[in-house]
């Protein structure tokens, strides 16, 4: 008969037995398990250290090449765009050094830069209140400037704006003469009432003088996809708003970073669209001085004729620079104020 003694020794037993596994087992383990761990954390130390070594030795040579080309930047860039005149817009968390050596690249080149407008997060605002607020700057601009703007929906207005910009803030070069022309006082006060209907609503700051005329334009964006997927709102107005500007342009361009140029950002967005990128050049490293160099050469080739193109690391191409060789585009800025047909 099997009593409550039976029970317990067997119970004690079993525990016994297990306590006796785990000290046996971890005994003789713990040599082999241990020289295994060790040997794998050792390679994969080594494999980091070698990782660290050559992406310091990759930055040490880009920053080389970078320091390089910067000190022969006026001399490789050098009449590439004399008597043009540039205005850089930019949208929302753009890179300040991006802005500075982009600028720093046209002056190089020979370009006056006649300022900055900044694109502010409300123009890129997907509610009603927006598009109406737009509407009503648009509608107001376009009836003193006689410009025809139909239409209520948000991405009508922002593409709308781009057209008052187009008309107000650029012209073509004009061929066969010298030096850069004035614009006229009549259009500059037009262009600064345009400017400062829209910075009041919030829509824009600026800085320089952006109304005066220029010949051609730079879109600078911070080109960042939203990590979750979604579409960014960037990206849906980059495009028609930059074709807009290349329709009453010599040249327009759109310069963004290495960061983030995958699926979904502004620049890959803008190249997926061939009515845009057809019209419309685009460099996507223009935080290198590389890039910087390839949006200038990028207008440079459109002013001579040349096709948009799209440059830098993702596109995988870059212009050729080479100006003792290629004459530099005379042409001026036109001094005309008259208004050009709305399309």
């Amino acid at each position: 008969m099997i009593d409550f003694r039976y029970h317990l020794v067997s119970i004690v037993a079993v525990f016994l037995a297990l306590a006796i596994g785990i000290v046996l087992g971890s005994t003789e383990l713990q040599g082999p398990v241990y020289n295994v761990l060790q040997h794998t954390t050792s390679s994969l130390e080594g494999k980091l250290s070698d990782a660290q070594n050559q992406a310091q030795t990759a930055q040490q040579g880009l920053d080389a090449d970078n320091a390089m080309l910067a000190s022969s930047e006026a001399w490789d860039l050098r009449g590439m765009l004399d008597n043009q005149r540039v205005v850089v817009l930019t949208e929302p968390n753009a890179q300040p050094a991006v802005i500075t050596g982009v600028e720093t690249a046209l002056k190089d080149a020979g370009a006056t830069v006649t300022g900055q407008i900044n694109l502010q997060p409300k123009f890129f605002n997907n509610g009603s209140a927006t598009a109406a607020s737009l509407e009503t700057t648009n509608t107001q601009l376009a009836q003193s400037d006689g410009i025809s703007v139909n239409g209520s929906d948000l991405s009508y207005q922002q593409q709308a704006t781009a057209q008052v910009f187009a008309e107000e803030f650029l012209t073509k070069s004009s061929a066969g003469t010298t030096g850069i022309q004035t614009t006229g006082n009549a259009q500059s006060t037009q262009a600064q009432t345009a400017l400062d209907a829209y910075q009041s609503q919030g829509f824009l700051t600026t800085s320089g003088e952006p109304s005066t005329q220029a010949t051609l334009a730079v879109v600078v964006t911070p080109q960042v996809a939203p990590a979750d997927g979604t579409a960014d709102p960037l990206a849906q107005v980059l495009g028609p708003f930059a074709e807009e500007l290349a329709k009453y342009s010599s040249g327009t361009v759109v310069a963004g970073t290495q960061a983030a140029s995958g699926a979904g950002s502004p620049i890959a967005e803008l190249r997926a669209t061939s009515s845009v990128s057809n019209q419309v050049s685009s460099v996507d490293d223009a935080d290198s001085v590389r890039g910087q160099e390839s949006v200038v050469a990028a207008l440079y080739s459109t002013l001579s004729g040349g096709q948009a193109q799209s440059y830098g690391i993702s596109a995988g191409t870059y212009p050729t620079l080479n100006p003792a060789t290629l004459p530099s585009p005379s042409a001026t800025p036109s001094s005309s104020s008259s208004k050009k047909p709305h399309k």
